[in-house]
Formats: C-alpha cells, structure tokens, sequence
C-alpha cells in the first residue's frame, strides 16, 4: 500500500512536471490538501510532512479541526464548500482563507469591520446549473466590486470546480477569463483556485495558482455513519 508521504510526494512530482511543462515556476503554485471527512490525526501528519494548507468543506469539521490542532499555528485553513449566511461568522473566525463567496449576501454575513481582514475569493459557477454553487462568470466582476469595498475582506482573485459533462481545460479557460476581469477590479487579485485530484494538470496549463488536492494525496475518504 502507498503511504500518505509517497503519495504526496507523488502528486508533488505531478504538479512540478506540469508547472514546467506549461513553462511556469513550479514555486508559484500553491498545493492544498482537502482533508474532508479524515481525522484531525491525518492533518497533524500532514503537517509533519511539511504541509500547511488545509481544506475543508463543511463549517463544522474545518471548526472541530483548528480547535483540536490549536498547537499547529502555522497551518493556514481553507474552506472552500458553500457557505450558508447563518454559519458565515464561524467560518471567519476558524478559516485564514474562503474560496467560496457566491454573492452579496455572503459577502455581508463575513464582513466584520472589528476583525483583521482575511482572504477571499469569488467562486464562479462554470456549469449552466443555477443551483450549482458560485456566481454566474458574467457577474463575477460585480460581485469582486462588492468584496472590495468591504473593509475586512481581500479579494484574492477566483475559485471554480470544472463540469462533471465537458473538458477541464475549457472550463479552466472560461475561469481564466473571469480571472482577468475580476484583475481589473483589483490587480491585486491575481489567485486562481482551480484543479483536484482528477483535473490539476489542465488547471496548471490554465493558470491556476491554487490547487485544492484531497483523495490523490489523502487516499479514499473513510465511510461515513
């Protein structure tokens, strides 16, 4: 059986050899381990292997994570699942970084004009399911208008996930056109979180500058109750 260092060791080796071959620096991508439904005792090995970007995608277990790790204090903690307005105050106050702001109404339910800003980013919606999480790309760029007037949050740039029915590479490709308008918001706001386990090669040919990586370097999800 592989071990949890091989296979990071493995999909680093991926991401280096795409990052060339698409003639980019392999150090400007940011590899982050989406560690969904493992124990927290995965996390501190993850981190004893030199890790320290997590995900999660669900309020509660990103929380119960960064309490039991409280001692981890380098780990920065990602959400990237859909927020729901009610939970938006917990997930600021447990996450370094969101990935998933969809619309208006998020962006109110994070601002905290007392709190130190963190990073966000507009989630785009790449698929025509309006019942899909993420914004519609034509609005991508109001909705980026909104997260930067808002005192306590920076707009970092964009996140998707590519359609289950087309190529990766397309989608990434519209990504990255939503990536450039959301630029001229703020030309700060160069991140593109973007590729999975399946999909990471073709996000690096696109741009991507964050990859959120789980089953590909955790191994497979443990059953659930």
């Amino acid at each position: 059986m592989t071990t949890l260092a091989s296979r990071l060791a493995e999909v680093d080796g991926s991401i280096a050899e795409a990052a060339r071959s698409a003639g980019r620096d392999p150090g400007e991508i940011a590899r982050i381990v989406v560690t969904k439904f493992h124990p927290a005792a995965l996390v501190r090995q993850l981190h004893d292997l030199g890790v320290r970007d997590i995900a999660e995608n669900r309020q509660q277990e990103l929380t119960a994570k960064r309490d039991e790790l409280v001692d981890l204090g380098d780990m920065r903690w990602h959400f990237v699942g859909q927020i729901q307005s009610k939970k938006a105050r917990a997930v600021r106050r447990a996450a370094s970084v969101v990935h998933s702001v969809d619309r208006e109404k998020i962006v109110h339910a994070l601002e905290d004009p007392a709190a130190d800003p963190i990073d966000v980013l507009v989630q785009v919606n790449l698929t025509d399911d309006p019942q899909r999480g993420g914004v519609a790309p034509e609005h991508a760029s109001r909705l980026a208008e909104t997260i930067a007037a808002a005192d306590s949050l920076r707009l970092r740039g964009v996140m998707a996930v590519a359609p289950l029915d087309e190529r990766p590479a397309a989608a990434f490709e519209r990504l990255a056109h939503c990536a450039e308008n959301v630029r001229a918001v703020d030309a700060g706001a160069t991140w593109i979180s973007a590729g999975m386990s399946q999909d990471f090669v073709e996000a690096i040919a696109c741009g991507a500058t964050h990859l959120r990586i789980g089953t590909a370097i955790t191994g497979p999800r443990p059953p659930q109750d």
